[in-house]
């Protein structure tokens, strides 16, 4: 039985597991990140790798490491990723725990997880969006997790949904998706009054009619954005995941309305819109995953 080591590696926590081959976790485990200025989190990294490796029944045969960030041509390390997680940039895993180790933005690596296992398994053409505190994602072509020039392909937060809007993405994108849709724009974007998606996702459903008005903008925008992929890329389904999922039918049922007003759809044929099969663990599943594909 072949046996790899996922880690996904946050700016909260690092969460890792023993996959095998066949999608089946053996193991799981989570211990805080513990990100500071002096890199000295990379300790918790290697703690994880050290504990996976001494409960492992067998050999372990390659390690996965997701991450934000975007990697290197080869997958060996992050080269770009301002502000976060001091000496991640250039480092070379591999040289550490000494045996095959490859790097994956976590995006990418959530959209590797649904394809093996997940809800886009059997699928060849897919696009796969994470809407959380920001917003990333993923597209599969032919099967194959698409990386594009300087493995920044799937950055869809950074698209525009109004370039007249003043308001910037972290790269400088006005009007952006992630600046639409995030969770880190919500208090602004609500004059205040909303700290959270969660909290303005609960006004919503209580018929609040300002939480009315700015949810469904959100997710208006949300579905020019999904129409947009549709459009360019033609993918066979959209899976949708990170914590603004939760909110379920709040979300997938205006959803469905706008993207059914703005889709061009002959013979009447659609793009599915899915949420993922998982959750936390998907960057460390998706990690191990793509390991496996480059033994």
């Amino acid at each position: 039985m072949n046996i790899a080591i996922g880690i996904d590696l946050g700016g909260t926590n690092v969460k890792g597991i023993l996959l095998n081959d066949q999608g089946d976790i053996l193991q799981q485990h989570c211990i805080p990140t513990n990100d500071d200025a002096n890199g000295k989190w990379k300790e918790n990294v290697f703690s994880m790798v050290q504990y996976l490796t001494g409960v492992s029944s067998g050999v372990v045969q390659v390690i996965g490491l997701s991450c934000p960030g975007l990697a290197d041509e080869k997958n060996k390390c992050i080269v770009h990723l301002p502000n976060r997680l001091s000496g991640l940039e250039n480092y070379i895993w591999e040289d550490q725990f000494h045996i095959k180790t490859f790097v994956i933005n976590d995006a990418h690596a959530a959209l590797i997880a649904e394809s093996k296992f997940g809800a886009i398994q059997g699928y060849k053409n897919a696009v796969l969006l994470t809407l959380g505190t920001g917003v990333g994602g993923g597209i599969l072509i032919n099967g194959e997790l698409y990386q594009g020039n300087n493995q920044r392909a799937g950055h869809f937060g950074h698209i525009s949904i109004n370039p007249y809007d003043d308001e910037r993405s972290i790269i400088g994108m006005p009007g952006s998706l992630e600046y639409a849709v995030g969770n880190y724009s919500v208090n602004r974007r609500s004059l205040g009054r909303f700290k959270t998606t969660h909290e303005l996702v609960n006004a919503y459903n209580e018929n609040d009619a300002f939480a009315s008005w700015l949810w469904l903008d959100m997710v208006r925008k949300l579905a020019l954005a999904i129409v947009s992929f549709t459009h360019s890329l033609s993918p066979e389904i959209i899976v949708l995941s990170g914590g603004i999922t939760q909110a379920g039918d709040a979300l997938f049922k205006p959803l469905q309305q706008f993207v059914d007003l703005y889709e061009y759809s002959p013979n009447h044929k659609k793009t599915t819109i899915v949420t993922a099969k998982f959750k936390d663990m998907s960057g460390a599943i998706g990690a191990a995953a793509f390991a496996f594909s480059k033994m």
